[in-house]
């Protein structure tokens, strides 16, 4: 038997005694939920959680993600340039080769942190 969930108040709830002007105001503005969603929707695709996972303790240049990964270079680099953009990855360039980072420390620590969750439960 398959039953829906009610994700509604009893008729009789008015509601907790929080101050709801003060929750109003500490909400997150559009821009930052979106950038926030932006985000975890950048670590919804497996091949960049995978490239994530290389990138992590490492600089590796887009040649040795193609090899780890086992991709196309066309296709590496419209990852990376999609990670780019969301602040996930940096890079370097060194002569014509390209290095990958990860952005900064939380990067990684997301990462990690969100890892930990998975294998805790």
């Amino acid at each position: 038997m398959n039953k829906a969930i009610d994700e509604q108040c009893e008729a009789a709830c008015s509601g907790t005694e929080l101050n709801l002007e003060v929750l109003r105001d500490q909400r997150l503005e559009d821009g930052t939920a979106t950038e926030l969603a932006d985000l975890f929707k950048a670590l919804g695709d497996p091949t960049r959680v995978k490239m994530i996972h290389a990138l992590l303790d490492r600089e590796l240049c887009v040649h040795d993600l193609c090899e780890v990964l086992g991709m196309a270079q066309s296709a590496v680099s419209h990852q990376l340039r999609y990670l780019r953009n969301v602040r996930i990855v940096k890079r370097r360039k060194d002569g014509k080769t390209v290095y990958y980072s990860l952005d900064d420390e939380h990067v990684k620590q997301i990462f990690l942190q969100t890892m930990s969750h998975l294998l805790h439960g």
